[in-house]
């Protein structure tokens, strides 16, 4: 493996930028914030409330895995998303992808404010939710991995997983904008998922609120990604006449081994993010008798958003360890601690030692659980941005992040809350935290085949470099 200091020099200078600084670290925060946060608000009302008027009738838990299927539904289109916009982002540039992808995530999470119900069109509702949420994957697939480039592709010399850290930020921001949102209507309209059903106004209406308000959000971040500019490194690629006609047939055939790795070094990634958000969700508001804690809705999303700080906190703290240590020791120790907090599961969050002996959730106890395993999410996600670009040369870059990424959605996160219902309802929580640490062992098997990244020059990467440090 090649590890050339003097490859730390190569860095854009703001000269070359032709817009200042912010308004690329703002264009791409702006705009991955606007996409988790579609994507949150989803996940927040696969669980507390489309179980009830989308997929009725039944038992709870019934209801409960339908949904979480829709859910898992975009999962499966983001990587059909990365394939056409990162077609679209390695052939007419990074600038007009991103829009592209906001205005798809966008559009299809305003519309699923205005559904109508399966107590109004029958099980025409569920059908157009799950197509809504496959076009919220088709955007989603294209968004990272364009952010991401916009932010590696003008970073400054030895910054770029220090800039690379802001896409990654997009994430926390994005869960506390869409869940917050929904905490202050939960108040207002006194709604309490563990104790109203489908009758209450919040379920009638008010749910709609955050998903039309997106469009807000949407108008926002257009207006700043059109007054970007193209980054220098894909103006080069133009210049040298490096393009390729069709990326995905270039990533398939020259860069099969960084897709299978760029796939796995984020598997466990994504493992870990959907327990922290989706599946711990439904475990502590779910029904004792459905296997769950009885939580107060209210209450646990408190805990949620006081722990997603911590992941905010730790993204950058990712960033710069990874500029100063390596991509490949960080990401490796950062695993190591992975699987040993999945270990742990089971004496974390047993029923027997998270409920008190009058019934009520140990608040303390949840909350130390969820700030560690929030920390940890912050120190895995953000050198992430900077990795998975980092595999690619420019003439597949797009394409190539975005597929790993987005594969790696399937593997790590579409299947997640689905298989960790099924582990709850059939073993216990501890498996639920095996399952964790056994993604993490995949992924620590693939960062330690991995190259080390920190110092190739992504305006000078081609294929040969990539050959000599595979």
């Amino acid at each position: 493996m090649s590890t050339q200091p003097a490859a730390t020099s190569h860095g854009i200078q703001d000269a070359d930028l032709g817009v200042p600084r912010w308004k690329i670290i703002m264009a791409s925060v702006v705009g991955t914030t606007i996409e988790f946060y579609d994507f949150y608000i989803y996940a927040t009302a696969a669980v507390s409330v489309f179980p009830l008027i989308f997929f009725p009738g039944g038992d709870a838990q019934t209801a409960l895995l339908a949904s979480m299927a829709t859910f898992g539904a975009a999962f499966v289109a983001r990587p059909l998303g990365s394939i056409i916009f990162g077609h679209m982002g390695d052939r007419l540039g990074r600038k007009v992808t991103l829009i592209g992808a906001l205005l798809t995530m966008g559009i299809a999470t305003f519309i699923i404010g205005l559904l109508p119900t399966y107590y109004q069109i029958g099980l025409w509702a569920p059908a157009m939710l799950t197509i809504l949420r496959f076009c919220q994957g088709l955007g989603l697939g294209g968004e990272w991995s364009g952010a991401a480039l916009l932010v590696t592709e003008t970073a400054k010399p030895g910054k770029r997983a220090s800039a690379a850290m802001w896409p990654q930020l997009g994430a926390p921001f994005g869960f506390l904008l869409a869940n917050g949102f929904f905490l202050v209507l939960a108040l207002a309209f006194d709604y309490d998922s563990a104790a109203h059903g489908a009758d209450h106004v919040f379920v009638d209406w008010v749910w709609r609120i955050p998903f039309l308000a997106s469009i807000v959000m949407v108008a926002i971040g257009l207006w700043v990604r059109v007054s970007l500019e193209e980054t220098p490194v894909f103006k080069q690629a133009i210049a040298k006449d490096e393009r390729v006609k069709a990326p995905l047939k270039d990533v398939f055939a020259k860069n099969w081994w960084q897709l299978i790795l760029g796939t796995f070094i984020m598997y466990a990634t994504y493992v870990l993010f959907y327990l922290m958000t989706t599946w711990i969700l439904s475990y502590a508001i779910g029904a004792p008798e459905a296997g769950g804690l009885g939580t107060s809705y209210n209450d646990f999303l408190v805990i949620q958003l006081i722990s997603i700080l911590f992941f905010a906190a730790f993204v950058p703290v990712a960033g710069m360890l990874a500029d100063k240590f390596g991509r490949k020791p960080t990401m490796l120790t950062i695993t190591t601690l992975m699987i040993i907090f999945g270990l742990l599961f089971g004496w974390w969050l047993n029923a027997d030692v998270i409920v008190d002996a009058d019934g009520t959730l140990n608040t303390t106890r949840m909350i130390v659980f969820m700030i560690v395993g929030m920390s940890l999410m912050g120190l895995t996600f953000g050198p992430m941005s900077a990795i998975l670009p980092e595999l690619f040369p420019t003439e597949t870059r797009y394409t190539g992040s975005g597929i790993s990424y987005n594969v790696s959605s399937i593997l790590g996160a579409a299947l997640t809350p689905f298989i960790a219902t099924w582990l709850m309802g059939t073993f216990d929580v501890s498996y639920v935290g095996y399952y964790l640490a056994a993604a993490s062992v995949i992924t620590l098997i693939f960062l330690a085949l991995s190259p080390e990244t920190k110092y190739r020059s992504l305006s000078a990467l081609d294929q040969d470099e990539i050959e000599r440090t595979r």
